[in-house]
């Protein structure tokens, strides 16, 4: 008794595309970028602010250093790139910042 084994799935009718989640509204209030600003902004240091120093004034304002640990080292580097920030010491995301006097006045005369 030999059994034919049924059509492969490929008769199936074609699924409906599934539709996307519904976008999760953005959380109102400053992105990290203006929030590292404001941190290095508010020091006093003539060397800059240490990435350390950097998380601990954002964890005193309020944000969750721990779980965004990624998303402030992102930003940082991105600071560091556009020009805004200017890194005193290290390399990529560790080391010492501070703001970037010309960039500054630059959008002042903006």
């Amino acid at each position: 008794m030999a059994e034919v084994a049924p059509a492969p799935a490929a008769a199936a009718p074609a699924k409906a595309p599934k539709k996307k989640a519904a976008a999760k509204p953005k959380k109102a209030g400053p992105s990290v970028g203006e929030l590292i600003v404001k941190a290095v902004s508010a020091s006093k240091e003539r060397s800059g602010v240490s990435l350390a120093a950097l998380k601990k004034s954002l964890a005193a304002g309020g944000y969750d250093v721990e779980k965004n640990n990624s998303r402030v080292k992102i930003a940082v580097k991105s600071l560091v790139t556009k020009g805004t920030l200017v890194q005193t010491k290290g390399t990529g995301a560790s080391g010492s910042f501070k703001l970037n006097k010309k960039a500054v006045e630059a959008k002042k005369l903006f």
